[in-house]
């Protein structure tokens, strides 16, 4: 099986770097020094012109995963924004003071997310146990999990990751996310066939973190030997 490669992007330019490089799958964010917030419209609708599968990252702010009513309607208008465009689907997560996930309140998200594919983002790497989560996560209603593992890279949660994968059984896609590169790629695939793979593919230039064509190209290059 061949892994594809979904893109995480916060720009212009890094929604051209993906184009030029081939990228199975973007994830529409602002903010990715902050792990990701909601994208502007001006990149939404740029997004919905290419022939690539976007799904937008639904998240009023920075910080924990902890949301008010008010954040609920905002990301409600999000969502609708995000279906205004005809873009492929939507990623978020919430979570209760005490860490779990928050049922209620993914529920009315998913609720509102109809006829969207759904990411449960890295919400879940913050939550005490990320395996036994993904029974409730297919539950919900989501077709994919991002994660760590619970770790801070996910080259660190593999272990867990491959146990997501098994517990999964095919209901529901695990997409290790965080620290993918060039470097460790072959080890991530080395004895568990993920489908999706999420990386930021950016390099430093100038002291900023960009996506980089190349860096997309090589990944999947890699994935394909």
């Amino acid at each position: 099986m061949t892994s594809k490669l979904e893109v995480c992007i916060d720009s212009i330019f890094g929604l051209e770097a993906c184009i030029k490089g081939k990228a199975d799958r973007i994830e529409l964010c602002s903010s990715l020094e902050y792990g990701g917030l909601t994208p502007s419209d001006e990149l939404m609708k740029l997004a919905s012109e290419t022939n690539i599968p976007c799904r937008v990252m639904i998240r009023p702010k920075k910080g924990n995963f902890v949301y008010s009513p008010k954040d609920l309607n905002q990301m409600f208008d999000d969502i609708d924004k995000a279906r205004y465009y005809n873009l492929d689907g939507v990623v978020f997560g919430a979570t209760l003071e005490n860490g779990e996930l928050d049922l209620v309140f993914l529920d009315e998200l998913v609720s509102h997310s109809h006829g969207f594919k759904k990411t449960l983002h890295r919400a879940v790497d913050t939550i005490p146990n990320t395996i036994e989560a993904v029974e409730v996560v297919i539950n919900l209603g989501f077709d994919t999990i991002l994660s760590s593992g619970g770790f801070q890279t996910a080259v660190e949660g593999l272990a867990v990751l491959k146990a997501m994968k098994k517990r999964a059984s095919g209901r529901i896609e695990i997409m290790p996310g965080s620290g993918i590169n060039l470097q460790n790629i072959v080890e991530i695939l080395s004895d568990c066939d993920f489908a999706w793979l999420h990386s930021s593919c950016s390099i430093l230039r100038q002291g900023n973190k960009i996506t980089d064509t190349q860096t997309i190209k090589d990944i999947k290059n890699a994935i394909n030997l």
